[in-house]
């Protein structure tokens, strides 16, 4: 008999995949999907394993997606018990990854294998697309997985992310949509001098400070009822030799982020803040580069089947939203239009005693196996 959800996230756990190391996480995942019927396409790009499993060739095509990898656990001192242990403490199971996000892939397995032990000839097809740098660059992984199924004419009808989008209960969020992500840097060039002399020098950073401030208060869009407005944020400033107060620096260098909605695009952002850096006269230089662009899913049948089955299961329904970080789902959505994500609550990730309580990675895996249920008896 195979584990059950918590099982299986507990094993794949106790496997210590920090990207871009894989470490056997697939390999555990791969065995799973080929005992469910799958026919499943090992992946390797880079240093990157990946993998695409289907069950069936025809109809319509559900892709169950999700990443094995995840972030380092840091201190191990710190955590309750090891980290890549799969301990379960009052309920909850603790451990790196729990719900970021190997708790999401093992409810969609589970949920998978159920729905086919009862139904094993339905007329469509089931998939998986599980990768394993999503922690990381980013770029050999989902996007290359993606490429290979282009070239093989292969076709994603419907996507579910198993994403932790759930806000304080497992249920009452799901994700139909991501903000882009634009990452740039800025130098201010001025030149070196003495602080005794500042006529012979030119300082980056007093040029710099109310440049700055009017890139803070930008304002790209007004938002709109699916996003906020967009904004840019400063992350890093540096300059100067933090061993010496006697010199002005020749360089004053930031690093930004933002996020922004559909209201907006790489370049009319890019072209937005070139506008301010020209109004100051001196010379700067500009890199940027964008690590997601932003999508959104329209109403249809995928939301409303898993608007339907999360109320069947856990007696909710789920709000939609758009906050929060990037996920895979922004490169899956070019492909997949009908893309949405729901999860487990995601509170710990990324911090010492990530977890999970028991009863939810159950109840997580029956929500995929109504929406399975839901959609295939509506096509």
């Amino acid at each position: 008999m195979n584990a059950s959800c918590t099982e299986l996230t507990a094993q794949l756990v106790r496997i210590p995949s920090i990207t871009p190391v894989d470490a056997g996480c697939q390999t555990l995942v791969r065995q799973r999907l080929e005992q469910a019927g799958f026919t499943v396409h090992p992946l390797r790009f880079g240093t990157t394993d990946n993998l695409y499993a289907r069950f069936g060739n025809s109809g319509k095509n559900l892709c169950l997606a999700g990443h094995t990898d995840v972030v380092s656990p840091g201190d191990a001192t710190q955590w309750l018990c090891d980290p890549f242990s799969g301990t379960i403490l009052d309920g909850m199971l603790v451990g790196r990854g729990v719900a970021d996000m190997k708790g999401g892939v093992a409810a969609m397995i589970v949920a998978a294998e159920r729905f086919l032990k009862a139904r094993p000839d339905f007329p469509h097809s089931i998939s998986f697309l599980i990768t394993g740098d999503e922690e990381g660059e980013a770029t050999d992984g989902t996007v290359k997985v993606l490429q290979w199924l282009r070239e093989r004419g292969e076709r994603l009808d419907f996507c579910m992310v198993g994403e932790p989008t759930s806000d304080t209960v497992l249920g009452d969020q799901y994700k139909n949509g991501r903000r882009g992500s634009l990452n740039g840097e800025i130098r201010f060039v001025g030149r070196q001098g003495h602080v005794a002399h500042p006529h012979l020098a030119n300082n980056p950073i007093h040029r710099a400070m109310p440049v700055l401030a009017r890139l803070a208060a930008l304002r790209f869009d007004e938002g709109s009822a699916d996003f906020p407005p967009s904004s840019l944020q400063l992350t890093t400033i540096h300059a100067g030799d933090a061993t010496t107060n006697n010199v002005i620096p020749g360089v004053l260098t930031v690093h930004f982020n933002i996020r922004f909605g559909t209201a907006n695009t790489p370049e009319t952002l890019e072209n937005a803040i070139r506008e301010v850096l020209k109004s100051d006269g001196h010379e700067h230089e500009m890199t940027v580069e964008v690590s997601g662009l932003p999508f959104l899913t329209r109403s249809g049948l995928l939301d409303q089947c898993l608007i339907e089955a999360t109320r069947d299961v856990l007696g909710i329904a789920p709000r939609p939203s758009t906050g929060g970080g990037t996920s895979d789902a922004r490169f899956i959505s070019r492909d997949c239009p009908q893309t949405l994500e729901l999860g487990l609550v995601g509170k710990s990730i990324h911090k010492v005693n990530e977890s999970a309580p028991v009863a939810d990675l159950e109840a997580l895996s029956q929500v995929y196996q109504r929406l399975m249920e839901r959609l295939f008896d509506a096509l």
